[in-house]
């Protein structure tokens, strides 16, 4: 193998190393994002909770309540309904999210718990458990939530369908 070729080859080995440690990031800064979600609503930082969200990020928590843009967000942290719970002992649990990132997007879908406290038992129970998708865009400043949706995994065949694999996962696991 000559020089200029060995050198090809290191310059390609390079650019392949380089877009896996990109795509490793971006798992990890989005999956980081979902993990800061929990603390911040359960201390009751509204602004902390609002700032993992697009500008014009939307939460839709179905059928309760849908937020649109980050003064949604915070109105809900602070809002009476949000402060009884977290006041009373409650946490907001969510599951590492399955990410599938396409450039500067990315889909996923996850579990979200909420715990509440009992008092009279002394112990937590769980009061919630709900599916969740997750629209995610890079942003100047990092990555961002566009859109979160989630719904309480009743038995109806909506929330169960959140959680199953894209088509196209289906497709690769099905070759």
């Amino acid at each position: 193998m000559s020089e200029s070729d060995e050198l090809t080859q290191l310059r390609a080995t390079v650019e392949s190393l380089a877009a896996k440690v990109r795509a490793l990031e971006d798992q990890v800064e989005i999956t980081q994002l979902v993990a800061q979600y929990g603390p911040a609503v359960d201390s009751g930082s509204g602004e902390a909770a609002a700032a993992l969200w697009t500008a014009d990020g939307v939460f839709d928590a179905i059928p309760h309540l849908r937020m649109e843009g980050r003064d949604g967000i915070v109105g809900m942290v602070h809002g009476q309904g949000h402060q009884s719970v977290i006041h009373n002992g409650c946490g907001h649990v969510l599951t590492a999210p399955h990410v599938v990132v396409d450039g500067d997007h990315a889909t996923g879908r996850s579990h979200a718990l909420h715990l509440r406290w009992d008092a009279d038992a002394g112990r937590f129970w769980v009061f919630q458990v709900s599916a969740n998708t997750w629209r995610w865009v890079r942003t100047s400043e990092g990555w961002r939530i566009a859109e979160r949706i989630n719904a309480n995994l009743d038995g109806t065949d909506g929330p169960r369908a959140m959680l199953a694999p894209p088509a196209k996962s289906v497709a690769l696991v099905q070759s």
